[in-house]
């Protein structure tokens, strides 16, 4: 057949060499795309690809995800509620954005965010520890107060008296009686943002935004336990499986292990 078409026999193997390597790449892609909640990027499939033996451009993945329908959920638009007022407390921004922290639990960092249940709200709050942006807290209620954030420490693993630093927004759900008293229980320090500026608590907004994108807006829960399985399950991949830019492409636990090897 190449004698025919005179084309030499080298052409014939490699364009199907080359069309085999595409269906091998569409299909890693697509797999890598569906494990990871829809919202990986051209960025973190790149990475992931790399993982399993395939070199493939950015721009090539692209065109792939585009061939196939693959939409990140990051397209979604974005809708930001109105935020509660703030406190008028005179504990100082210790923190000052220092966000890339080198011990573990040094500082950790909190917000909370809404979702709806069965068409009532409810909130969820996450604890992160700014070292390696593990989610090492977290608990889901009706209400946006002070026992939200409190059973969010009661899931923290180890001993909380390791937390060196708290900090939060200005909501008085972090800075009231109750919380005050959980805090100088283990001689946890307070920071707080300054009034008005949300740039303070960065890490903790940005943490929101990936959970509101990849996770709240991609569910319908039908009860409280639902929400909080869910939440159970997002937690868990987000710390053991999906890859963060700011860590190297490594896992917060992955970055967490890494960092204990390195130190002996």
């Amino acid at each position: 057949m190449c004698d025919v078409l005179q084309i030499a026999r080298s052409t014939f193997y490699y364009e199907a060499k080359e069309q085999t390597s595409e269906d091998d790449v569409a299909e890693a892609i697509a797999d890598i795309f569906h494990k990871n909640r829809k919202a990986y990027g051209t960025r973190k499939i790149k990475v992931k690809l790399q993982e399993r033996g395939f070199v493939v451009s950015r721009r090539r993945i692209g065109r792939i995800m585009k061939e196939q329908g693959l939409v990140s959920t990051y397209t979604v638009s974005q809708y930001k509620p109105l935020k509660s007022a703030c406190n008028e407390a005179s504990t100082a921004n210790t923190l000052n954005r220092e966000f890339d922290q080198t011990e573990a639990k040094r500082v950790v960092v909190s917000d909370l965010t809404y979702v709806k249940v069965q068409n009532r709200w409810h909130y969820i709050c996450v604890l992160i520890d700014l070292f390696n942006r593990e989610i090492i807290g977290h608990s889901v209620g009706p209400h946006k107060d002070a026992v939200l954030v409190s059973r969010a420490f009661a899931t923290v693993q180890g001993d909380l008296s390791q937390i060196q630093w708290f900090h939060t927004d200005r909501g008085s759900e972090f800075k009231n009686q109750k919380m005050d008293a959980l805090l100088e229980t283990f001689e946890i320090g307070r920071s707080l943002s300054m009034k008005g500026c949300p740039y303070d608590n960065a890490v903790a907004e940005a943490t929101y935004k990936i959970m509101k994108t990849e996770f709240v807006n991609q569910m319908n829960f039908q009860s409280l336990r639902h929400l909080e399985l869910e939440l159970y399950d997002y937690v868990n991949w987000f710390n053991k499986h999906r890859i963060h830019g700011t860590l190297g492409y490594m896992t917060p636990v992955q970055y967490r292990h890494a960092a204990l090897k390195n130190a002996v």
